[in-house]
């Protein structure tokens, strides 16, 4: 570490930094499978909070309490707890974005709750945003590091099948202070590069691609009844094309032509979670060559 920490000229500290990782929940829990075996031996806290409905107000089963058992390996670990949110009613109009924002909120009680302390790490990612084992390590023992950082993550889509793009930056990684608050925007112009992986989508049922497509932040995309069809859902993740039939969000006509058409895909599985290429059975839906997703 002491080598690591110099190459980024960093210095070794005489003792890691606690580490907290705080996530929102919303269903991703093949990926908060993957996303908690890999950081298991370097966090003191897992800290997730869930809500029994969706940031468009719909009402959510509480999809981690009810599978707690599947995350047994981690329980020493885990602060969580759950958000009361709002029911929208039908036909109503409310921001998605403020009952998200609501919800970030809480997170800051929360991690307070679990015992962060000020010089504690903190990692603000949403679940399926995972640092790698060694981004957390360098954030553990190195002197120096800016007290907040966006974390580059190689972004995926649909399984690591499909790889778009270094575009991934909402992660933070933050020495926690007074003035820490939790959230998920533009916050510094600190970038640690390739950090780890962000996997959207990467969901092994497709009632799961549906329920997401109607609750998260974006679902004013769902522009059309017929996006939620099963078919046509198994049809695009498999050809890696938009499920929302938009055009790439660009900010040139060079990188928004570079981008049209399908994610060109890869066959490799190198550089991906150790957890991941150890249980390749249970997660053959996230590899090359596993797109065709199971009919319940």
């Amino acid at each position: 570490m002491d080598h690591l920490c110099r190459l980024h000229g960093w210095s070794l500290r005489a003792e890691p930094r606690r580490v907290f990782d705080g996530i929102i929940f919303s269903n991703e829990l093949d990926m908060l499978d993957i996303r908690w075996h890999e950081l298991y031996p370097y966090v003191t806290k897992l800290v997730i909070l869930e809500a029994n409905t969706t940031f468009t107000g719909i009402p959510k089963p509480l999809f981690f309490a009810s599978n707690r058992s599947r995350f047994a390996f981690a329980e020493e670990k885990v602060v969580h707890d759950i958000f009361p949110g709002i029911v929208v009613p039908r036909g109503s109009r409310t921001d998605p974005f403020e009952l998200e924002k609501k919800q970030r909120i809480a997170m800051n009680a929360l991690l307070r709750h679990a015992g962060i302390s000020y010089g504690d790490v903190l990692i603000m990612s949403d679940t399926d945003e995972i640092p790698s084992p060694h981004t957390v390590k360098l954030l553990q023992w190195c002197d120096g590091i800016p007290s907040t950082m966006h974390l580059e993550l190689k972004h995926y889509m649909y399984s690591f099948e499909f790889p778009v793009d270094y575009s991934s930056w909402r992660a933070t990684s933050h020495i926690y202070g007074p003035r820490t608050f939790y959230q998920h925007s533009r916050q510094t112009n600190y970038l640690f590069s390739d950090a780890g992986w962000h996997c959207s989508f990467c969901f092994q049922h497709i009632e799961d691609f549906v329920f997401k497509m109607t609750a998260y932040s974006h679902a004013d995309r769902v522009k059309r009844r017929e996006f939620l069809n099963y078919a046509r859902i198994q049809k695009l993740i498999c050809r890696g094309d938009d499920l929302f039939d938009m055009l790439p969000e660009e900010y040139s006509f060079k990188e928004l032509i570079k981008k049209m058409g399908p994610i060109p895909r890869s066959t490799s599985a190198v550089h991906l979670p150790a957890y991941l290429i150890k249980n390749v059975d249970k997660f053959r839906f996230l590899l090359p060559g596993g797109c065709i997703r199971p009919q319940d």
